[in-house]
């Protein structure tokens, strides 16, 4: 199972609030937060009292993207426990694994398995990776496929994975002064969910996944990705009045407006580009340029690569320049 805490679960009246609450890693991406999400996601679903949900992140932003760092740690502590168990000795692929990942041993959830195939000396398995990470996008897509609508409230930053959750909830809310945007496609990363064309169009999406670069909130309601995007101080009270609103409707009206507008979504080509867009990604993940990035974080620190990366940019953090 996945630690019960990584999103945090609460009904007020008419509204489900989901709270990302690993505030200390910027509430960074596990698969096992995602699994948790999609639990909260169907637990509000079934819920007869709850008309609409409220996403939001806990701590100084929304979500910093996935957990790297994390990631690194626990494909590290397998590998120590594969070379451990070849000399005939225990390690953290036994005793100290955690009780999730023994759950997935020998599954494309599993760390070992994870780490094996982003071995720059080995051969990559496209299949294992897709089986890996289309699991983190059927996550994400709950939020749309929920037939209640999902408003998400965004302060500070929505980065990277991050976005994913974003775009695929109904309406979004952010403070004028957060940072929005996918860098990742600077190097190792392509967006999985594959929804920035239809949140913002072709050329805008063009625009950003082109560049890397990311818009504070105030552009994001400009650009018609976010219905609202208020001051800062002033975010919790405009989201609030929103789900308020919306809980007004009847639950009936609002499964059938979600489903109807939905249907412009929800055909052939958004499961197409979801399929494509999750390929990519692991092919972004072991080009040269990935294997590069991954190098330099393995020798340093994840923060310190990704600064290396945006720096040239002149987004480093929370900036949004965009030349």
């Amino acid at each position: 199972m996945s630690d019960p805490h990584s999103v945090r679960y609460e009904v007020t009246g008419r509204v489900a609030r989901l709270t990302l609450n690993r505030p200390d890693r910027g509430n960074g991406i596990t698969l096992g937060l995602v699994r948790e999400l999609s639990d909260c996601v169907e637990r509000a679903d079934l819920d007869p009292a709850v008309h609409v949900l409220l996403l939001a992140g806990d701590g100084p932003g929304f979500c910093a993207g996935y957990d790297l760092v994390e990631s690194a740690e626990r494909m590290g502590a397998a590998g120590e426990g594969d070379a451990r168990s070849a000399e005939g000795e225990s390690g953290p692929g036994e005793a100290d694994a955690r009780p999730e990942d023994r759950a997935f041993a020998g599954s494309p959830l599993d760390p070992a398995v994870i780490a094996a195939n982003h071995d720059p000396a080995a051969t990559w398995d496209a299949m294992v990776d897709f089986a890996m990470m289309s699991r983190n996008v059927r996550g994400f897509m709950s939020l749309m496929q929920c037939g209640k609508p999902v408003v998400c409230k965004v302060h500070g930053f929505c980065v990277g994975g991050g976005t994913d959750m974003a775009l695929c909830s109904d309406l979004l809310v952010i403070g004028a002064g957060a940072k929005i945007g996918y860098p990742p496609a600077r190097v190792w990363g392509s967006p999985t969910t594959a929804l920035w064309a239809h949140r913002i169009g072709v050329q805008r999406a063009k625009r950003l996944l082109f560049t890397g670069d990311s818009l504070s909130g105030a552009e994001a309601a400009e650009w018609g990705l976010a219905i609202e995007a208020p001051p800062d101080d002033r975010l919790d009270e405009r989201a609030e009045a929103l789900v308020e609103r919306v809980a007004m409707m009847p639950l009936n009206q609002l499964r059938m407006m979600k489903l109807l507008v939905n249907q412009t979504l929800l055909g052939p080509g958004l499961l197409a580009t979801h399929t494509l867009g999750t390929l990519l990604d692991g092919i972004a993940r072991h080009t040269a340029e990935g294997y590069a990035f991954q190098r330099r974080a393995a020798g340093s620190s994840f923060k310190e690569a990704v600064r290396e990366r945006d720096d040239p940019f002149g987004d480093a953090g929370r900036a949004t320049h965009k030349g």
